[in-house]
């Protein structure tokens, strides 16, 4: 019997429970099995699952204890990487998030400045000019979807410009962000590594002619061409999976997450209609509203390492060479970590204590970009709509990598 089948989460027998089926992510039904673990094996071993044998780290001290170790804990590509499916060797394509140090140190260097509280501060205005623009040219009174007009729509503009990419050909940046995440069994027509590569190496193609011209010229502020300039980036070309690696941790980073956030934020406030009303009371919650809503989606599923030595977390003993996988859904989860961690609180006294953005060396480098925008979009649409409403259940993706909303329908009332 499938883990789908099972009878309940509370008494089938806790050494079957699998959090890896990435059904459980595209039914919303993971709660239940995440509960049981905490409470029963929150450092629980799964033998033999379609991505092999594994660790789940489900408690929020114990994530973090992984996370900030990457002297045992490795997200190296050549070791297995950060997600728990095992790639193929030919297929691996390292990026600065799938190093150690010291090499991790000095590509991250490179991109950094991009982020940087000057750099936000100069890109608000754009942002804000954008979300102004999307959100007065949606429809009233009718059924759209919010995913594809405003999710997708404002992290790909957003993602053009940090490339400084052709800006009517933006929307290959969410194709290939797509690709580069969905899983193979998911039933699309990326049903295999080769395909998946074959479609990608459009992407090399058009960002090697970028990356040369942006080299050709003095150094500009954008991502492109601060690597093709960067000491320990300049020779990316040359090295294609690291270089595809790369572009493809700036492009999944720079919208996939904020998309998830932007779509899974107004079906939170939609299914929690107090916290709503709070609100739009009180339009200066939005500065607590939005980490609460990057906890609440937790847009990256899991992240995984493996371990160098030997270990112990949560009283268990982990050996070296095991994957070890942080469920940081979970982690966002525990009320042992934060308190009232099961409810959607848009006031909480610590709306940044979440696991959302990871910690130690591989915190997300573009956090601050992610919360700039959400902060933005909300309080354009406080400004213009008294409420939006989500008139179906949201299509959500078929993965346990990224918590994806593929579509959800909504409407504003006239």
């Amino acid at each position: 019997m499938s883990q789908s089948q099972a009878a309940d989460p509370w008494t089938m027998p806790i050494e079957r429970i699998d959090v890896s089926l990435p059904h459980l992510y595209q039914s919303d039904t993971w709660e239940p099995y995440f509960e049981r673990l905490r409470r029963d094996d929150p450092v629980h071993w799964t033998e033999g699952s379609m991505y092999g044998s594994f660790w789940s780290v489900t408690k929020y001290k114990d994530i973090m204890a992984v996370d900030t170790n990457h002297h045992v804990f490795s997200s190296d590509a050549m070791m297995g990487g950060i997600a728990i499916r095992d790639v193929p060797m030919d297929f691996r394509t390292p990026s600065f998030i799938s190093m150690d140090p010291p090499k991790h140190d000095a590509q991250r260097k490179v991109v950094s400045p991009i982020v940087a509280p000057m750099n936000l501060a100069k890109m608000a205005g754009t942002i804000r000019e954008r979300a102004c623009r999307i959100l007065d040219s949606l429809p009233r009174n009718e059924v759209f979807d919010w995913v594809d007009l405003v999710s997708v729509e404002l992290t790909t503009q957003m993602l053009a410009t940090l490339f400084d990419f052709p800006f009517d050909e933006r929307r290959k940046l969410t194709y290939w962000s797509n690709v580069a995440t969905v899983n193979t069994r998911a039933g699309t027509e990326i049903d295999s590594d080769a395909k998946r590569n074959a479609v990608l190496q459009d992407a090399v193609d058009y960002f090697t002619q970028l990356w040369h011209e942006r080299a050709a010229l003095p150094p500009r502020p954008d991502l492109i061409s601060m690597l093709a300039h960067g000491e320990a980036t300049r020779d990316l070309p040359s090295r294609p999976a690291e270089f595809l690696g790369n572009l493809l941790l700036l492009i999944v980073g720079g919208n996939d997450t904020t998309r998830n956030s932007i779509s899974g934020g107004l079906l939170a406030l939609h299914n929690n209609p107090a916290e709503y009303a709070k609100l739009r009371a009180n339009p200066g919650l939005i500065g607590s509203l939005v980490p609460e809503i990057v906890r609440w989606q937790s847009p990256v599923i899991h992240m995984r390492r493996t371990a160098l030595a030997d270990a112990e977390l949560g009283g268990k003993h982990i050996r070296k060479g095991d994957k070890v996988v942080m469920w940081y859904i979970s982690g966002n989860r525990d009320e042992d970590g934060i308190e009232d961690a099961n409810r959607f609180v848009i006031d909480r006294a610590r709306p940044r204590q979440h696991l959302s953005f990871g910690f130690g060396i591989h915190r997300c480098v573009g956090n601050r970009l992610a919360e700039m925008q959400l902060t933005i979009l909300w309080e354009e649409i406080l400004k213009r709509f008294p409420r939006i409403e989500v008139v179906e259940e949201p299509k959500r993706a078929y993965s346990n990598l990224i918590r994806g909303i593929v579509s959800m329908p909504v409407r504003i009332p006239a």
